[in-house]
């Protein structure tokens, strides 16, 4: 048997482990309740000024990825974002969220949306740092 170490990973190399990882997972899980949820906000020119990217798993909306523009944070655009990901992922037969955030990110935003944090990785990704794992009760 051979072992390869790659430092580059292609889309075949990445397509071929997931498609075993899949067939596996098959068995357990019931992925026809998966699927992916985007939100976004646009200015008048169409340019993003904040976004959500989400990918719901099951009855829990897994959310990858936030952001809102500089000149935005502060303004509720923000929240409207999650707000309005949450009723969607809701509809979507969601129950439940999840989301992580690094220590210089988003905590305390999170927590004032009703995320609870559930746990906290000390030095990732660097020393000093922290990543946050927090979920919340969509139902509620």
């Amino acid at each position: 048997m051979d072992f390869i170490v790659k430092h580059d990973i292609t889309a075949q190399d990445q397509e071929e482990l997931f498609t075993g990882l899949r067939r596996y997972n098959k068995q357990f899980i019931d992925v026809s309740l998966w699927g992916h949820l985007a939100v976004y906000s646009r200015d008048e020119h169409d340019v993003m000024q904040g976004g959500v990217i989400a990918r719901q798993e099951g009855e829990w909306l897994n959310i990858h990825y936030v952001w809102v523009h500089e000149d935005r944070r502060g303004s509720g655009l923000g929240r409207e974002l999650m707000q309005r990901t949450a009723k969607e992922a809701l509809a979507m037969g969601c129950r439940h969220a999840l989301v992580d955030t690094f220590s210089f990110q988003a905590l305390p935003f999170y927590q004032k949306l009703g995320y609870v944090l559930k746990m906290t990785l000390p030095d990732f990704p660097q020393p000093g740092m922290q990543r946050h794992y927090l979920t919340r009760d969509l139902t509620v």
